[in-house]
């Protein structure tokens, strides 16, 4: 039995979790948001990181009933992720398992999502849609790695959807991709747009750059919320592309989608679609584990942590470009 805690602050979510033996014991969250038009720089975000940390931290603590002495290893995120922000979480860990005499783990982010998506959903092995603000990855499980078999060649999905709010001006409040959503629900009328697969890879910043130099254009014969429904109709139809020819390509009956965007309704829903034809399961989350949050990274680490995998204190770092398929994974049998 392995009691974890988490810290993860890749982006803009500040997150601090603890589980015990698969068991969520707290999951508190800070989401740092800026005003209408903008995005989130790496400076103000660690800003707004280190301004909660000590607050969240408290409240994880507070949640879970356990003191430090009760906690057996510290995870953190170690990468992707933005700089800054990854740093002051990974300083705070650094510090909690100096002061604890606890050893300390760095996680990779995506393997963090994969592996809260297999606890929530028990889905077994399922290719996996890793989707969200910075990262978009097909993922398969093969001999001890999580082996990519296709992804963006450029932006992001969760990234083009959250630029697209920015040139309509949304709300980022809760999240500029939730309230593309929201719009997009109320669209009627079809854009035909840019659909750009390459292979098993696919890239979104020619759509978005469409979109941005003729929007003035467009707002004459379009709504805003019909842009919005173009856009996810577009995007999530070339993601749905990739996932069935990967799922084809290793025999695959179930789809898991992790990650931030995986959040949204359409996207699943659409996913559902091909399952159904493919006699294949779906499996998603809701936002409490498909967003950026501790609880992951606690699980990924504890993990890792049973499974007898260690990391020394002096690697105990941060890697901004951390790839998913760089990591050993110890603790799969199959």
């Amino acid at each position: 039995m392995v009691v974890a805690i988490g810290f993860e602050g890749s982006a803009n979510k500040l997150g601090i979790g603890i589980v015990k033996d698969g068991e969520i014991l707290a999951n508190c969250r800070r989401t740092y948001i800026t005003p209408p038009g903008e995005g989130f720089l790496p400076r103000e975000t660690a800003e707004h990181h280190q301004q909660n940390i000590h607050e969240v931290l408290q409240e994880a603590l507070d949640q879970s009933g356990l003191n430090p002495d009760e906690i057996d290893v510290v995870c953190y995120t170690k990468g992707p992720g933005m700089g800054a922000p990854l740093m002051v979480c990974a300083i705070v860990a650094r510090t909690c398992a100096k002061l604890w005499k606890k050893p300390i783990y760095g996680v990779n982010h995506c393997i963090g999502h994969i592996e809260m998506g297999r606890l929530i959903t028990k889905a077994n092995n399922p290719t996996v849609l890793y989707v969200s603000g910075g990262n978009t990855q097909i993922i398969a499980y093969s001999r001890k790695r999580y082996r990519i078999f296709g992804e963006t060649i450029d932006i992001a999905v969760g990234n083009c959807l959250d630029r697209f709010a920015r040139v309509l001006k949304l709300s980022n409040a809760p999240s500029p991709g939730y309230n593309i959503e929201q719009a997009a629900k109320k669209g009627k009328k079809y854009l035909p747009l840019p659909y750009c697969v390459k292979g098993m890879d696919v890239s979104f910043s020619g759509i978005l750059s469409y979109m941005e130099d003729k929007i003035d254009e467009l707002l004459k014969e379009y709504t805003p919320e019909d842009l919005c429904y173009s856009l996810q109709e577009t995007v999530f139809a070339m993601l749905v592309e990739i996932t069935e020819r990967a799922m084809a390509h290793c025999g695959s009956d179930e789809v898991l989608i992790v990650g931030g965007v995986g959040c949204n309704e359409r996207l699943q829903e659409m996913m559902g679609v091909m399952c159904h034809e493919r006699e294949a399961k779906i499996f998603a989350t809701d936002e409490r584990f498909c967003i950026d949050n501790g609880v992951m990274i606690a699980y990924a680490g504890a993990l890792a942590h049973a499974s007898g995998t260690r990391m020394d204190f002096k690697d105990a770092t941060i890697t901004q470009r951390y790839r998913t398929d760089d990591v050993l994974v110890t603790w799969r049998d199959d």
